[in-house]
């Protein structure tokens, strides 16, 4: 009886150290397979790193501490009037000034250097790939490639790719760990990403925003191919999609909610569609957001030149309302 408890503290312990140690299995994060995922893993571990230069230093004297100054060690010494310690107080200072420095200047060095809107560098032409939010869904479009797909996108390993991202309807997070940050989406707006696959391989892809019921099955899988096998993968989403193009009419079904949406393949000959997504004019009847913001911007400009003018400017700023109310014959009017 003796040694049952030790024993059975040791055994939770044991059990306590797997369990924690089965959710590192997996650790996508420190395995990335891309230039920018790699940069990440080395800057969380250089900042994990330093800060243990503080941490392990406090739980080594707490427990030091503890037992040194145990009520059963007579022989501790004993400074009931000890008060001030310029050593202590210069290391409490200055090791801690030093972190936070270091770490302000890596942090602001990498800020930039991983800045998802900053092109990487590379002598390989980037890919183009235009990706929209849906619910819950994500639709990859290529448009240099003349293909669309939901839910599996594919790249060339060491080809840079540049991601253009909005949302049909709620913010969203566009995530896939092994290559690299993730980056938000949102509707009538545009962002952008850059990653790059170094190895081939397949990676999960997943929505990192909740974005309401079907958020938990919003993924995808992201291929990274060598060329070769990246232009048979092109050719087969042609042959898959067996002649059925990505219209407004097909985007407007696929723009309805729908959960665990298998991968689908689709021709792509319409160059404008993203930039109508993009500006909530897709289905044709509505006004695009950029062309409203431009007469917007003319009716202003117009009627700053109406008080300015004279009569004899009538003419002109009769004619700058012209084209603000209707840009379109903006081009009309000066031919």
């Amino acid at each position: 009886m003796k040694h049952g408890t030790p024993r059975t503290i040791v055994s939770f312990a044991v059990l306590a150290l797997t369990a924690f140690l089965a959710g590192c299995e997996n650790q996508v994060l420190l395995s990335p397979k891309g230039e920018v995922g790699m940069a990440e893993r080395d800057l969380i571990l250089f900042a994990t790193g330093i800060m243990l230069l503080v941490v392990l230093p406090v739980i080594f004297m707490t427990l030091y501490f503890a037992w040194k100054y145990r009520a059963s060690n007579e022989k501790a010494d004993y400074q009931p009037d000890w008060h001030h310690s310029t050593k202590i107080e210069l290391a409490v200072w200055l090791i801690p000034l030093a972190i936070i420095v270091v770490l302000g200047s890596v942090t602001w060095i990498s800020t930039h250097k991983l800045d998802p809107y900053r092109p990487l560098e590379s002598n390989a032409k980037p890919i183009n790939v235009e990706v929209v939010a849906l619910d819950w869904k994500w639709l990859f479009i290529y448009p240099d490639q003349g293909i669309a797909t939901v839910n599996e996108m594919a790249m060339p390993v060491d080809v840079p790719v540049n991601f253009k991202l909005t949302s049909s309807n709620i913010m969203n997070s566009f995530f896939i760990p092994q290559l690299g940050s993730q980056v938000y989406t949102m509707p009538s707006m545009q962002t952008k990403l850059h990653l790059v696959a170094n190895h081939a391989g397949e990676f999960d892809g997943i929505s990192a925003n909740y974005s309401g019921q079907g958020f938990a099955q919003m993924r995808f899988k992201a291929h990274a191919y060598n060329q070769a096998d990246f232009d048979k993968w092109v050719a087969d989403v042609k042959v898959k999609a067996n002649g059925e193009e990505l219209s407004r009419d097909r985007y407007a079904s696929l723009v309805q909610p729908s959960e665990k949406v298998p991968p689908q393949f689709f021709t792509y000959s319409d160059q404008a569609l993203f930039h109508n997504i993009v500006n909530r004019c897709w289905d044709g009847k509505s006004v695009c957001l950029d062309d409203e913001m431009h007469r917007q911007q003319m009716i202003r400009e117009a009627r700053s030149n109406l008080r300015k003018s004279s009569p004899v400017d009538f003419s002109q700023w009769a004619s700058d309302i012209i084209c603000a109310v209707q840009p379109q014959r903006l081009s009309q009017l000066e031919n």
